[in-house]
């Protein structure tokens, strides 16, 4: 299974989840970046597709259907644990 999709050439949608305190942040406009494992070659310019997730204590979870889109517009990993970086994003 792909992490991302490819909607043409030059298109990439990363599809992520967000917790609902943090995807409110990003729906409100308080949070204008993602700090993420980079297992998925993100870079400037790509699309995220992000979906609010609820995760159970047990296990698992469920996505909620609200969904967000942003446009990864800076990257870093200065200061950032080993595979991390910064995002900003736009949307």
């Amino acid at each position: 299974m792909t992490d991302a999709n490819r909607t043409s050439d030059e298109e990439v949608v990363h599809v992520i989840k967000a917790w609902p305190e943090f995807f409110e942040a990003l729906v409100d406009g308080r949070k204008k970046f993602e700090i993420r494992f980079n297992d998925r070659a993100y870079a400037v310019g790509h699309k995220l597709r992000i979906r609010e997730f609820i995760p159970s204590p047990e296990g698992g979870g469920r996505f909620t259907g609200r969904e967000v889109g942003r446009v990864i517009t800076y990257m870093t990993n200065h200061e950032q644990r080993r595979g991390y970086v910064v995002m900003g994003i736009a949307g």
